[in-house]
Formats: structure tokens, C-alpha cells, sequence
């Protein structure tokens, strides 16, 4: 144990050694004004936007998820299956995609503002990126603000302590919190509307079940039949997408 203790401590002291004398006797080097002096200012500029663009490429999804109608969507459809006692039907990949594919359905409109607005004009070297950048989140924002409750908006103006007296006046990093609470609110409170006729079908088939004494018969095994019975015959997943797409409206 003691022989084992002894190497470490030598190895640390190696260790420390090297680094002592990197830092005592190194010259200071600054790379970006190596890169500068050496002619090759160009090229740093180009590595910082591709840092830049690789960045917003690896947020790309918490942006889709986080500013658009996708949470909603999941949630309730998430909702839906849970309430019928399907257990994993649909799967989870039918889910996420059919509340992808209407996210890109209602967020449309948005996505054509963007692209004719700020995209095309900076592509075609109209603006600036931070023109751009302004333009394609003014529909974004007015999207965000339709959605979005007072109460909520307020909770987080009060919080940063800002008073704004007009919806420009309001940062972006106020917004998208509020958003998102609003819409898990209401993501939930459709969900509380959705369990209720399921939860009515299974307090009858459990109250008739101990009725007739069959006490060791789930009641979910003989309800789950009668709640998908009940979801076609009222065309469910009409319904379910009809309300989603014009709640955005």
C-alpha cells in the first residue's frame, strides 16, 4: 500500500513539474491574432460561422420543439393513447411523427413569412444576417404571443423586473418561458377534457363487473374494447386533429 501511495505521489509531482515549466517558461500565444497577423483573417471568419451554423444546426430541435405547436400536439396525443389504455399504441414513433407533420402543417404560414421575408432576401444578398435574423423572428413571435397567456407572460416580466409597455418591448428570453408554460397548460387541460368519457367507460364496466360478483376480471380488459368502440364510432382522430389545428387559429 505505502510502495503504491509512493507512485502515485512521484507521478503527481512529474505532472506538476511539466505544467510549472509550460507555464513559466512558454511563450504566451494568442491564436486569433496569429491567425490575423498571418494573413488569414478570412478564414477565421469562416470558422466562426461554421461554428456558428453547426450551433444553431444542434439546437435546430429544441427550437422546432420549444417555439412551434409541437408540444401541444405531443402531449395530447400522448394523452389520447394513455386514456384509451393502449399502452404503447400507437408507438411512440406514430406519435411524434403525426404531431411533426402537423406541427409543419399549422406552422406553415409562419415557415412562408420566413422564407419570403428573410431567407431569400439574405440569400440573395439583400440584408444583412442581422436583418434577417430580426425579420424571421417577428412572425415566430407573433405566433408565440397569440398562444401565450398574460398571466404567464407577467409571471416572468415580474421576475426580470422588466416593465414593457408594448409586446416589441419584450425580450425574447421573457417570451418562449411563457410560451411554453401556456402551452402545457393547455396541453393539459385538453388532456383533462379527453380522460373524461374513457374514465366514464371504466367506472361503468368496473361497477357492473363487481355488480355480477367477477371481482378477479380486470376491469381494464373488458373496457379497453368498448373505449376503442367508442373512439371510432365518434371518429376520433378526426376530432382530436380538427380541434389541435384550429386551436392554433
Amino acid at each position: 500500500m505505502m510502495k503504491r501511495m509512493y507512485k502515485i505521489v512521484i507521478w503527481a509531482l512529474i505532472i506538476s513539474t511539466v505544467f510549472i515549466t509550460d507555464v513559466s517558461f512558454a511563450q504566451p500565444e494568442n491564436p486569433i491574432l496569429n491567425l490575423i497577423d498571418g494573413g488569414q483573417a478570412t478564414d477565421y471568419v469562416f470558422s466562426l460561422r461554421l461554428l456558428i451554423l453547426m450551433t444553431i444546426l444542434t439546437l435546430a430541435p429544441s427550437i422546432l420543439i420549444m417555439l412551434t405547436s409541437f408540444t401541444r400536439i405531443v402531449i395530447i396525443l400522448s394523452f389520447i393513447r394513455n386514456a384509451m389504455g393502449t399502452q404503447q399504441t400507437p408507438p411512440n414513433q406514430v406519435i411524434i411523427g403525426l404531431a411533426l407533420f402537423l406541427t409543419f402543417f399549422i406552422m406553415a404560414p409562419v415557415g412562408s413569412e420566413i422564407n419570403a421575408n428573410a431567407i431569400q432576401p439574405y440569400i440573395n444578398e439583400e440584408i444583412t444576417f442581422d436583418v434577417a435574423l430580426n425579420r424571421a423572428m417577428e412572425p415566430v413571435r407573433e405566433f408565440m404571443f397569440k398562444q401565450t397567456r398574460n398571466k404567464d407572460l407577467a409571471l416572468f416580466l415580474n421576475i426580470k423586473g422588466i416593465e414593457a409597455e408594448a409586446l416589441d418591448e419584450i425580450p425574447n428570453h421573457v417570451l418562449i418561458p411563457a410560451f411554453i408554460i401556456s402551452e402545457l397548460k393547455t396541453a393539459f387541460q385538453a388532456g383533462f377534457v379527453i380522460y373524461i368519457p374513457f374514465l366514464v367507460i371504466d367506472m361503468v364496466v368496473a361497477s357492473t363487473l363487481m355488480s355480477m360478483g367477477m371481482m378477479m376480471l380486470p376491469p381494464v380488459v373488458i373496457s379497453l374494447p368498448f373505449k376503442i368502440l367508442l373512439f371510432i364510432l365518434v371518429d376520433g382522430w378526426n376530432l382530436i386533429v380538427k380541434s389541435l389545428v384550429m386551436g392554433f387559429k
